[in-house]
């Protein structure tokens, strides 16, 4: 499917966006339509490569498109001689069988933060042009998967639903609703309210993704609480879900010396780097945060996917979701 460059930011559906982006601090629907070039080599369906984080979460038992091959191993008993593969047994002397996964139709919902708590980069982007990045190409890839796809974009006052479709009108929409969001943030902007619009965006989802979805939840999780927990349950639940945590490296890399003014929108402090015990300090917070993410995870059972802001966003899903940057995957062979 390749965007029609002249509909762009003229759906109906939502007001004509500004022609050009300001690279890493936020994005346009023209950006984000030209990240489906680089939606390849990486893929959330049954068959992941072997050292993919989604190996083998994704095969469905409900017959729909068709069978795909799987692997071939030794007969057991209770086989079925039909799927014999005669040319390996008679080559090895012992009976293999070929083994098919059932392909269904899977529709997907991304649902995308776009708070204020996302209007921070120290190299490259901002976080929440780096998600928007991750929904964009995550929909590129399951729309050539031939799945629909829909989202939930939500900031700190709006959240915007969209259903799934498969069609470049439905594509286009969705990115231009990313894209407005985007554009919405502001430095001046007030703090966020906690988990409030993160919770909202979650039951939009759950009213859209009833059963059988992929959902993937792109977010910093800023302010997570208990009912975040059981709307990520109950989604995981119905569907299968992926979670993309989307951080920068900043606090993980503080610089020996200079200043750092920090803002909620209302009042602002200056750090000062050159204090051995602050940046200690600031290290312990950011190591027991990102541990508290992944252990929150780990109890709900949805996989974490790690995408730093400050590194190219497709390069880093071809490298946890794909195939080896040094290496493509082999065409025409089961």
């Amino acid at each position: 499917m390749k965007p029609d460059t002249a509909a762009l930011g003229r759906s109906p559906q939502h007001k004509t966006l500004p022609s050009s982006a300001t690279p890493g601090v936020n994005v346009d629907t023209a950006s984000l339509a030209a990240l489906e070039a680089a939606a390849r080599d990486f893929h959330f369906l049954s068959r992941q490569p072997v050292h993919s984080l989604l190996s083998g979460r994704h095969g469905s038992r409900v017959r729909g498109r068709g069978l795909a091959f799987e692997e071939l191993r030794p007969y057991l008993p209770g086989d079925d001689v039909r799927t014999m593969d005669w040319r390996v047994t008679a080559r090895t002397g012992k009976p293999h069988v070929r083994v098919y996964a059932e392909e269904k139709e899977r529709p997907a919902l991304v649902v995308v933060d776009q708070r204020i708590n996302m209007f921070f980069g120290s190299r490259r982007a901002m976080k929440s042009v780096a998600a928007a990045e991750v929904a964009a190409l995550a929909t590129w890839r399951m729309v050539v998967e031939g799945d629909r796809v829909g989202g939930v974009v939500f900031g700190d006052k709006e959240v915007t639903a969209l259903a799934p479709q498969r069609s470049q009108h439905g594509v286009l929409h969705l990115l231009g609703e990313l894209a407005r969001h985007n554009q919405a943030l502001r430095a001046d902007a007030p703090a966020s309210q906690g988990a409030s619009q993160l919770n909202a965006a979650l039951q939009h989802a759950l009213q859209l993704a009833r059963r059988d979805y992929l959902v993937i939840v792109i977010s910093d999780f800023s302010g997570n609480d208990a009912q975040t927990r059981d709307l990520m349950l109950e989604l995981r639940r119905r569907n299968d879900m992926l979670s993309v945590l989307v951080y920068d490296p900043f606090l993980l890399n503080l610089p020996d010396s200079g200043h750092l003014v920090v803002s909620d929108g209302e009042l602002q402090v200056e750090l000062g780097f050159g204090r051995e015990t602050l940046r200690s300090a600031i290290h312990r917070f950011a190591d027991d945060h990102n541990a508290s993410l992944v252990e929150w995870h780990n109890g709900i059972g949805v996989p974490l996917l790690p995408i730093s802001a400050a590194e190219d966003t497709a390069l880093q899903l071809r490298r946890l979701l794909g195939y080896p940057a040094d290496a493509s995957p082999r065409r025409g062979k089961a």
